[in-house]
Parts: C-alpha cells; structure tokens; sequence
C-alpha cells in the first residue's frame, strides 16, 4: 500500500470517532430544523442573486460549508497530537517522508470536506429543495468549493497548531479563529441586512465565498461576482497551503 494511502488510512481512523460524527451531524440538524424554522417568526424571506429565499433554506446551505469548515479542524488537531504525543517520531522511523505526511493530511480534510457537505446536502435536501436550480455546474461547484475550503481552512488549522505549543493556547485560538470565521460570514445571515462595517468585514471572511459559491451551485444564480469569489478562495487556498506546507516542512517536532 502506498505510504500516502496507509497515513490517509491512519488519520480517518484515529480522527472519526463518536464525538467526531455526533459534532458533525447533530449540531448542523440542530441549527437546520431548530434555529431554521425558530428564525421564520423574525425573516420571512432572505434575498440571494435574483431569488428570495426561505431562511431555513438559506441557512441549510449555509451549513454546508460551516461543516466543510469545521470538519478542517482535524488538520490542526491530527498535527498538535503527533507533536504532543512523539507521534512524527514514530511516523518518520517507518517508510514515510515528510511529504508523505503533509500530502496525507491534505488528502484527509479533502475526503472529510467532501463527505460532511454530502451529508449535510442530503439532510438539507428537504429543507431547501423548493427552490434547487440544478444545473450541469452544480456538482462541479459543490465538488470545488469542498475541496478548496477543506485545503484553505485545514491550512489554517494546519498553520496554527505549528506555531502553538501549550495546549491551553491552542484550544483558545483555534476555536476562536474558527468562531469568528463562522459568525462573521454569511453562513447564518446574508450581508444585505448588516451594517456597513459588518457587511464589509463579511467579505474579508473566507467562509463568506465558500457558503456562496455553495448557494450559487444549489440555486442556480451564478454570476459574475461569484466567478470572483471562487477565483479568491482558490487564491488563498493557494497562499495558505504554500505557508502550511513550508512551516510543516521546517518544524521540529
């Protein structure tokens, strides 16, 4: 078995467990079919391109990819654990390279990215299906968005666990980062309806173009603007992995 393929097979088994799956499917159901629908007394309609959208439908998409997002969390907690517990150690005194490594890690968030928008597109599936507009870009949009987010944020996981040693400190930024991230996007709420200030820091919110390249593929309202968020995700996609990669590649474990 390829080196890449047996890590690949390491971190799915030791990152999906119970908790792993209960945080990825029960939260996002919570909000889907809780929030959702609650949120209907205070938003009627949330406009998006040239459609009004029923808010549980809005936010189900938007879920997508606050799960790609939070699935990326792996990254950084895979790399903190094989530093904190001489894991890298063992890896390296096997038939394995630090490319090795740092591919397999990519590969993970991609597969787990892959799959929790899947699943949370099929759960979401009868909450927005009234207003699906599916077209021959669609899958590739969902497919593309899956993985440049899962390579973007893993390597933002990726970036922070490198540069963090106490695990106090890495709990707090990590969660942090990822917090702001989600509620300072448009994944629960669209920009439209925000403050100026709020609505401009939206659009310096990665997780902003994921969940709307997303929506543009589910609802068919592809535009101009959305061709430029998915040039600017794949962007810095690009930076951030470059960055990880190196930092992964000098890091003294």
């Amino acid at each position: 078995m390829h080196p890449i393929i047996r890590l690949v097979n390491r971190n799915i088994t030791i990152s999906v467990n119970p908790g792993f799956l209960i945080w990825q499917v029960i939260f996002p159901l919570i909000y889907i079919f809780v929030a959702g629908f609650a949120y209907t007394a205070l938003i009627d309609n949330v406009p998006f391109g040239n459609k009004d959208l029923t808010y549980p439908a809005f936010l189900a998409s938007g879920m997508i990819g606050f799960n790609i997002m939070n699935s990326t969390l792996v990254s950084g907690i895979i790399i903190w654990n094989d530093r904190r517990h001489g894991m890298f150690e063992q890896i390296m005194s096997g038939p394995f390279t630090r490319v090795h490594y740092i591919l397999s890690n990519i590969a993970t968030i991609a597969i787990i990215g892959l799959v929790s928008a899947g699943l949370i597109a099929a759960v979401g599936y009868p909450v927005f299906f009234e207003s699906v507009e599916f077209s021959p870009v669609t899958i590739p949009l969902i497919i593309f968005s899956s993985i440049t987010g899962a390579i973007l944020f893993g390597s933002i996981a990726s970036i922070i666990s490198t540069r963090l040693r106490s695990s106090e400190g890495f709990n707090v930024i990590i969660n942090t980062v990822f917090l702001f991230f989600a509620f300072v996007s448009t994944a629960f709420y669209p920009a439209s309806g925000a403050p100026q200030p709020l609505a401009t820091i939206f659009y310096l919110n990665p997780l902003t173009y994921l969940v709307d390249i997303i929506r543009a593929g589910i609802f068919g309202t592809i535009t101009e603007f959305v061709i430029l968020e998915m040039v600017i995700l794949a962007v810095l996609a690009s930076i951030l992995f470059i960055i990880a990669t190196r930092l992964l590649t000098k890091l003294d474990f």
